[in-house]
């Protein structure tokens, strides 16, 4: 099998887990205990906050260590939108539908469950959002805005420090979704000028079920779980150290060796392109052709199911991922592909390819010249 969805999930780099090995049987303290075990275990955290924080330019006091990427983004809409409206009033929510669900069904239930006030913003053709689209859409009862750092399905890249600069000048929260740019853009807080800023630890090379959300200094937060005083009382729970020790060190490398990982894979991702836009009729790149993702190729195929073509890439031998999510009898084309404007007949037929550290010239040259071939057999079988 050839791997080509890191944008998914990517393999744990030997060295994390290196890193990790010691507190799964060495050092298993709790450490919210006051003995030597729980003092080791605890010194461990606040030195992969103090790495983390190294990497994002913040204070290490700025650092939230959760689950997930997604449940850094539920904490962050979540806590961040009921902070605002019991200190000032203000509960209109801004966020567009090109946003990974965990932010916009977060949103969706701030509005639906506790009586928010939910705006979509517009996006143009490569499914990014404008400081223009902002600056339209921000009123006096703003109390946040969401929008991602760049596209988990369509790899287009924001123009973050210029939506967080729109907002801080008009006194509204910004968060962003970094979880899937953290693999090869920069997370530099004071750069981006963000408020919150969400992260998920095996986007890059980290385990899974580790993120963290970073908080700006005097951003007010409501807990969304409670219990003990962990994580300065906004994440109650046990940390799970072995895990915060591995996502400090995968996002100490991510930093660390950005520029080889995109010199690697971006030519990569090019000869894909390239290819695919030359090579199969009635094909169309999705999100914007030059600033995206560096690792990250997606498409739409006219007349196709999306997902038999998955099922037809696994069998040659080839791991992808579509945006079309597919319900027994009815699949349903992407949100983020229908946000672009693209019909039914397109949208349905959607390919995300994701490259990484271990992607060869091979194995894409391989991909390339299967992929033609599955493409016309799925048409041929979605027009019996």
């Amino acid at each position: 099998m050839i791997y080509l969805d890191y944008a998914a999930t990517t393999p744990v780099d030997s060295r994390v887990l290196d890193a990790m090995l010691p507190f799964f049987r060495e050092t298993y303290g709790n450490p919210s205990s006051v003995h030597r075990f729980g003092q080791k275990a605890e010194t461990a955290i606040e030195e992969a906050r103090e790495k983390v924080a190294s990497v994002l330019h913040c204070r290490a006091d700025e650092i939230i260590f959760t689950s997930c990427g997604s449940e850094s983004d539920n904490l962050a809409l979540r806590g961040a939108a009921m902070a605002r409206r019991s200190t000032s009033g203000q509960k209109w929510i801004l966020t567009s539908k090109t946003e990974h669900h965990a932010v916009s069904k977060t949103a969706e239930q701030l509005e639906k469950e506790y009586g928010f006030l939910l705006e979509w913003l517009e996006v143009n053709e490569f499914g990014g959002v404008s400081s223009e689209a902002l600056s339209k859409a921000v009123c006096n009862d703003t109390a946040l805005a969401s929008v991602m750092y760049a596209n988990n399905e369509i790899g287009t890249i924001n123009p973050i420090a210029e939506l967080a600069g729109i907002a801080r000048s008009n006194n509204i929260l910004f968060h962003t979704d970094a979880v899937q740019a953290a693999a090869y853009l920069d997370v530099n807080t004071q750069t981006l000028g963000v408020d919150l800023m969400s992260l998920g630890g095996h986007k890059f090379y980290g385990p899974k079920g580790v993120g963290a959300l970073y908080v700006r200094k005097g951003t007010k937060l409501l807990p969304h779980m409670t219990g003990g005083g962990q994580e300065y009382s906004l994440r109650a729970g046990t940390q799970n150290v072995p895990y915060i020790v591995g996502f400090a060190e995968a996002l100490s490398l991510a930093a660390e060796e950005r520029e080889s990982r995109t010199a690697h894979v971006k030519p990569l991702r090019d000869h894909i392109i390239g290819t695919v836009l030359e090579v199969i009729p009635e094909s169309q790149l999705t999100g914007h052709p030059t600033n995206r993702l560096p690792n990250h190729a997606s498409f739409v195929f006219k007349d196709v199911d999306g997902n038999l073509l998955l099922q037809m890439l696994d069998s040659a031998g080839f791991a992808c991922s579509s945006g079309s999510a597919c319900k027994t009898g009815n699949p349903e084309p992407s949100e983020v592909i229908t946000a672009l404007g693209h019909s039914r007949d397109w949208a349905l037929g959607s390919l995300r390819i994701t490259l990484g550290v271990d992607s060869t010239s091979e194995q894409v040259d391989s991909f390339v010249k299967e992929l033609p071939g599955l493409v016309e057999k799925a048409r041929k079988l979605n027009q019996r």
